[in-house]
């Protein structure tokens, strides 16, 4: 069925590399991403193990209530011919406090390692978000990974709970589509914003039932750990990217034994409080913009060659306050925030000649091609229900803000940080959707004692994951942390190069990790 994302603008390709070319809808899910009726599953067939070794009953430590620990293996509806590649659902408690309450189901999938003989185990892939399908990576595995760790694992992935295919939440579409301003401009608004997320809190809570409450990633790595009983499997292997971070770190503090290797791609940095976390994705997206800038001057096909393009950017800013900023392509006004979205989205893949053309056509009062995206959800007005991925997203942080004069402190603190861009686009739009939320799995400094060296890799210049992010991460991981730097601009850095590809992979493999300081160069832009 159809899926709708924010990126997908009038049925643009952009021709990518595989991974990169699915970067544009990671994009999407990490500031609204919207998934209408995912695909459903093959009705049931016999159970198969597919050489995955044996089943337990239950998941070490655990006791048994309406769950046991089997995996119910079936075809895959989107590759049914193909017998490497299995679907399948696990019934997990929904509350892992009360593992005899009640249950959901789990989909997962599985691409056997191409070579049995060289097989070192299995390698869970998660692709973050929050709200992007672990299944759809690992039914796409081979355009996904290279053709060394495939060989050598079978790639397992799954849709996280409260997502895609496994009992996703949903919301009224009819509510959802009236979501007031994410960035309240007196402490009215602001009341009304809070007043509403409590409301849509509510709504949501009462359309999805209980899990709606469990959806952390603490919760989700415990999942993580029944999958690898049901697998039969004494450790696991992690390629996890962006949001997918937080779940490789809690599985890590809670299971380190149980790791086998740990690549951390565009790391999440789960100590930072809310001052830092403003400060930060402010100052990693005004860098980011700088680079664009530096693009721009250097090439001659750039649309705004030759130009004061910081310059340019704050006459279109001053156009937006004064509310004369227009898109043409819609004829709406576009605020401050949603033409910093519009510039963000473009950071993601460091699509700069995209972004050239954006600021001449918003300069010129001509239709942006390709036409700019919203940062509100969207809603197909059609349904009653829409799925929502992002409440995942407020149970793993507690951002507080206290009043409007808190939450203009926190915007002066930003605009310090990014004089040009304001702030970060997708710390801001978070913020204001968490309003009001209580974490069930709050920041903290990490706490991991595995037996392996984990490997975390970040972009230095990086839309979400901000680099001195991956920095403090590797200092919280002492001894058992190295960081590869990517140099380059984007979000995921294991595709960019053929440094960072094998660099992950040689780690992967065999648990190799490269020396401190190592880097990575940038892709020519």
């Amino acid at each position: 069925m159809k899926r709708t994302t924010f990126w997908r603008r009038s049925g643009v390709d952009r021709r990518r590399p595989p991974l990169v070319r699915r970067l544009p809808a990671v994009v999407a899910v990490l500031v609204a991403l919207s998934l209408n009726a995912p695909p459903a599953f093959a009705g049931p067939t016999p159970a198969s193990s597919g050489g995955t070794g044996p089943r337990t009953g239950s998941v070490a430590g655990s006791s048994t209530g309406g769950w046991n620990g089997h995996i119910d293996w079936r075809a895959c509806p989107e590759r049914p011919d193909d017998p490497g590649t299995r679907c399948g659902t696990l019934r997990l408690p929904v509350d892992w406090a009360r593992p005899e309450g009640e249950t959901f189901e789990l989909a997962l999938a599985r691409r056997t390692a191409t070579d049995p003989a060289a097989r070192i185990g299995v390698l869970v892939f998660n692709p973050g978000g929050p709200g992007l399908s672990g299944v759809d990576v690992a039914l796409t595995a081979d355009t996904q990974l290279g053709p060394d760790v495939l060989r050598r694992f079978d790639i397992v992935g799954f849709d996280p709970r409260g997502t895609v295919r496994s009992a996703p939440v949903r919301c009224s579409s009819a509510l959802l589509a009236r979501h007031p301003s994410l960035t309240p401009a007196n402490a009215t608004e602001f009341e009304r914003l809070r007043t509403y997320n409590r409301q849509l809190r509510d709504d949501c809570r009462a359309q999805s039932g209980p899990l709606f409450d469990h959806l952390d990633s603490v919760s989700v790595a415990r999942d993580t750990d029944a999958i690898r009983a049901a697998l039969g499997e004494r450790q696991l292997s992690f390629y996890q990217w962006s949001y997918g971070t937080l779940i490789g770190q809690a599985y890590a503090e809670l299971f380190p034994d149980r790791v086998r290797a740990l690549a951390m791609d565009s790391v999440m940095d789960h100590s930072q409080g809310i001052r830092e976390y403003v400060r930060s994705g402010a100052a990693s997206n005004e860098a980011l913009f700088h680079e664009f800038v530096t693009w721009c001057e250097r090439t001659s096909s750039c649309a705004l060659h030759g130009r004061d393009v910081p310059a340019l950017y704050d006459r279109l800013m001053r156009r937006a306050d004064a509310g004369t900023l227009v898109d043409a392509g819609t004829g709406a006004t576009l605020t401050w925030f949603e033409f910093g979205f519009a510039t963000f989205v473009n950071f993601f893949d460091a699509t700069w000649a995209d972004l050239a053309n954006l600021l001449l056509a918003l300069e010129r009062g001509e239709a942006p091609d390709p036409p700019l995206a919203s940062p509100m959800v969207p809603v197909d007005s059609d349904e009653g229900l829409t799925e929502y991925a992002l409440p995942a997203f407020c149970q793993d942080w507690s951002l507080p803000v206290d009043g409007f004069a808190e939450w203009n402190r926190y915007l002066d603190l930003s605009r310090a940080a990014a004089p040009h861009l304001r702030a970060s686009p997708l710390v801001v739009r978070f913020t204001a959707i968490c309003l009001g939320w209580t974490a069930n799995n709050p920041q903290h400094r990490l706490r991991v004692r595995t037996s392996t060296p984990l490997l975390v890799l970040n972009g230095r210049y990086d839309p979400a994951t901000p680099y001195d992010g991956a920095q403090r991460v590797v200092g919280q991981l002492d001894a058992r942390g190295r960081l590869l730097t990517y140099e380059g601009s984007g979000h995921a850095s294991y595709p960019r190069t053929e440094c960072t590809r094998s660099r992950v992979e040689r780690y992967l493999i065999s648990k190799e990790i490269p020396l401190a300081g190592a880097s990575c160069p940038a892709a020519p832009a």
